[in-house]
């Protein structure tokens, strides 16, 4: 069992990420020690900017694919959080090559350094791994139900169950302590709609003054769950024994459309009471990425299993880190 505390050395790869940062807040937080690996590919030295004059936190920019660097950050510490990662759908359809080699080298390079160590590792999986399952709630120990090789999506979805194999392997091989969490779309004030977050994609279109766009009929739910949130999460998992050699879901359980949740920043963002539907512009899957694209109807995940290891609830609500998102890409937009 790993208790954080200001004896903790922490490693966090991807620590440049909108979760990665607000990761290495919480643990600086507990007075850990913190190293931030990040080859600030899709990471950004602004979301470090709050930590960056505190003596407990050193931020290494390199890749994970860099084994001469990451064995000497493994070795410095006593537990690893891997959240370095090729994101979002659009840059995966984009980039397949770079999106299998960081999701599967990647990982395969952090465990085998936790292995040379005895180091602990949390590995950050997804909840695209369930395909399009139509089994729902998901649970962990439910089938996949992946499309075709051909599908540019089903490629990250592949890579990122090959991670959790591999850290299930190095388990019960090698008694390396893993842990993995499938995180079901998390969202906070850092995050942004570059590679197709849903959440500051609308939100950037709705402090413009544009029309939002929803792709497919908006009727496809999703559950939302705040970054603070989701990062108690990965803590308490890392600091409770019965997890070790585990998947555990972490999400939220409240449904809601995209196309509610389009209605809601409006709201959010104007000021009304009712979101006027010609500010809403519908966009078909092909136009976006292209013939063949598949989307799930429905991600909810199961989180019993996270509740009865951890204790874990939610406590922070979706309209307040609606706002907190809305706050943030104000701020954004006057310094741009």
């Amino acid at each position: 069992m790993t208790q954080l505390d200001n004896n903790s050395r922490v490693l966090i790869t991807g620590g440049a990420g909108f979760i990665g940062s607000s990761l290495c807040q919480a643990l600086l937080a507990r007075g850990c020690r913190v190293t931030a690996l990040d080859d600030l590919s899709t990471g950004r030295l602004a979301n470090l900017a709050e930590m960056a004059d505190d003596r407990r936190f050193v931020f290494v920019q390199d890749s994970v694919a860099n084994e001469i660097v990451l064995d000497h950050q493994v070795r410095e510490s006593d537990l690893v959080f891997h959240l370095a990662a090729a994101v979002g759908v659009e840059l995966i359809v984009r980039d397949p090559v770079h999106t299998l080699e960081t999701n599967i080298l990647g990982t395969r390079a952090v465990l085998r350094a936790a292995q040379r160590y005895g180091r602990m590792v949390l590995l950050a999986s997804t909840s695209e791994v369930y395909g399009k399952s139509e089994r729902v709630p998901f649970r962990e120990d439910g089938d996949r139900v992946l499309g075709p090789t051909l599908g540019a999506r089903w490629s990250y979805a592949s890579s990122k169950a090959i991670g959790e194999y591999l850290g299930l392997a190095y388990h019960r091989q090698w008694q390396v302590p893993v842990v993995i969490a499938r995180l079901f779309n998390i969202i906070g004030p850092r995050q942004r709609g570059r590679y197709g977050m849903v959440v500051p994609r609308l939100v950037g279109q709705a402090l413009r003054g544009d029309r939002l766009t929803v792709y497919g009929d908006g009727r496809q739910t999703r559950c939302f769950l705040d970054v603070d949130d989701a990062v108690r999460a990965l803590i308490a998992l890392v600091e409770t024994p019965g997890a070790i050699g585990q998947v555990v879901n972490v999400g939220s359980t409240d449904e809601l459309s995209i196309l509610d949740l389009a209605h809601r920043l409006l709201e959010l963002v104007n000021g009304r009471e009712a979101s006027p539907d010609d500010m809403i512009r519908f966009v078909s899957y092909e136009e976006v990425f292209g013939t063949g694209f598949e989307d799930l109807r429905r991600r909810l995940p199961d989180i019993s299993k996270l509740q009865g290891l951890t204790g874990w609830r939610r406590q922070i609500p979706l309209d307040q880190t609606l706002g907190q998102v809305i706050a943030a890409a104000r701020e954004r937009s006057r310094g741009d």
